[in-house]
């Protein structure tokens, strides 16, 4: 009695994170976007892909944090030398409204060499023009990262 009413509670609460397909589609695509700004060095069309002003946490292995405001960012990405390639796999995305969450593994390269993985954790936001990232927390591993399905 008591799983089937666990299981019936469960069942009823998923419709709130469900995302349709479209709207799925569209926060993942929102953010890969960002990932090809990054690869490009378009800071230009990483602060149009942004909320002003928000900021993006990283946390390292070692427990050390920082934050960086997005115009920061975004002029550090321009400047950066070399190639630069962020990709993620297995997306998580849950939607209420306009407002949403994707949390996904990714590794990152410099140069075409391996530098770090992580979890990225984006909190989006439905506006006028579309999805635009309102927030952004990463981890920062070197060792035992995982393999891209």
């Amino acid at each position: 009695m008591r799983l089937s009413l666990v299981l019936a509670l469960c069942l009823s609460a998923c419709p709130l994170f469900a995302a349709d397909p479209p709207e799925t589609q569209a926060i993942v695509a929102t953010v890969q976007k960002l990932f090809d700004a990054m690869a490009s060095k378009d800071g230009a069309a990483i602060r149009s892909l942004t909320v002003p002003g928000m900021a993006i946490t990283s946390l390292r292995a070692n427990g050390q944090s920082s934050v960086t405001p997005i115009e920061k960012f975004a002029d550090n990405i321009a400047a950066a030398q070399g190639t630069l390639l962020e990709h993620m796999w297995d997306p998580k995305v849950q939607v209420e409204g306009n407002i949403a969450t994707l949390w996904a593994p990714y590794n990152f390269h410099r140069d075409g060499k391996f530098t770090h993985c992580g979890i990225d954790a984006f909190n989006l936001l439905k506006t006028a023009d579309g999805w635009k990232i309102g927030a952004l927390s990463y981890t920062v591993v070197q060792q035992g990262c995982p393999t891209p399905k």
